[in-house]
């Protein structure tokens, strides 16, 4: 009788060997000295890892991820990650008082954050027990992923760049270029009373920019298709006053280190940045998303920067509804390429 159900044991081992294991991980990991917010979620270990690279630089995916990502779950295991100065990982970190002090004594630097998102790619790795992963980064998120896939090529699978970060001076003066001509055409007198007033950047002050953006996002929008609303419901588990306080603190505290504010004496992280001159040599593949909308990012620098990139492969898909910011068009895309392209 033992032999026998040792046997039938055997015949149906082969089946609860290969049976999905899930991961669902949300919690604070040390990364760079601090501890910073990482959630992985997928219903099968074994899948490939994807990390997600947000932007703003303080506009946190992890409360709106599953809205936008949630059906990738079956085939891939999603990490996000609130990067140092943003949401959760901000908010652990911050004092409970804020004022001028903190912001101008804990600058932000590009080389710092890449260097936490390196930490983070070798901690996954060995946690999740994989050889590589995949860096899927977005606007600020897609500085990080091209400095991360130049600095580590050994960690990763591919790089997927959406709406690509290329150099300061050139994305802002082209910026004001397009968004000038929509709102003459549009006839739009009060835009063109702000931009005349704003002048043509960079900026010294934050809020300066910050106008500018506004404006930008308005002729975006007006050209492209939106996401479904529903995406931008805040999770249940971030739909809280605290969670809210820290992403809104944590926005202010990155977009002021990300544009500049020359009356704190506190210098624009990105305006060093100039991928054309030190990022086009990739030792892994290289695949770009392009809104044809996109004014902030757009296709006039991006396809340039892409012509001159040199990679094992590498693809640039151009999206007519798409604009700066994810929609469905987008997310469409991107699972496309890690489909047909990101084969492993």
């Amino acid at each position: 009788m033992k032999a026998f159900s040792f046997l039938i044991l055997c015949l149906f081992l082969p089946e609860l060997v290969l049976q999905a294991q899930p991961i669902d991980e949300a919690e604070f990991v040390p990364i760079g000295g601090i501890e910073q917010w990482v959630t992985i979620e997928g219903d099968d270990i074994s899948k490939p890892v994807v990390l997600f690279l947000h932007g703003g630089p303080g506009s946190v995916m992890s409360p709106y991820s599953k809205a936008i990502y949630g059906d990738w779950n079956s085939e891939f295991i999603l990490v996000n990650w609130d990067q140092r100065g943003a949401g959760r990982t901000f908010g652990r970190n911050a004092p409970a008082e804020l004022d001028e002090s903190y912001w101008i004594e804990h600058p932000l630097t590009v080389e710092q954050m890449t260097s936490d998102g390196i930490e983070l790619a070798e901690y996954l790795i060995k946690h999740l027990g994989k050889e590589k992963i995949v860096l899927v980064g977005t606007s600020w998120g897609s500085v990080l992923g091209v400095q991360m896939a130049l600095e580590r090529p050994d960690l990763f699978h591919a790089y997927i760049g959406h709406s690509q970060f290329v150099t300061w001076d050139e994305n802002l003066a082209l910026s004001y270029q397009n968004v000038l001509e929509k709102v003459e055409n549009n006839e739009d007198q009060e835009s063109l009373e702000q931009l005349e007033l704003l002048g043509a950047p960079p900026y010294t002050d934050a809020r300066n920019f910050g106008q500018f953006l506004r404006i930008i996002k308005k002729y975006e929008a007006k050209y492209s298709k939106p996401a479904p609303e529903a995406w931008w419901q805040v999770a249940s588990d971030y739909d809280n006053e605290t969670d809210a306080q820290h992403r809104y603190n944590g926005d202010d505290y990155s977009f002021l280190h990300f544009a500049g504010h020359e009356q704190l004496g506190i210098q624009s992280m990105a305006a060093d940045i100039d991928f054309k001159e030190t990022g086009f040599e990739f030792g892994i593949p290289v695949y770009l998303v392009q809104g044809e909308q996109d004014i902030l990012t757009s296709k006039e620098v991006t396809k340039p920067y892409f012509d001159k990139i040199e990679a094992p492969e590498k693809e640039y898909f151009l999206l007519p509804d798409a604009a700066h910011g994810h929609n469905q068009f987008v997310v469409d895309k991107q699972y496309e390429i890690l489909k047909e392209h990101v084969s492993y």
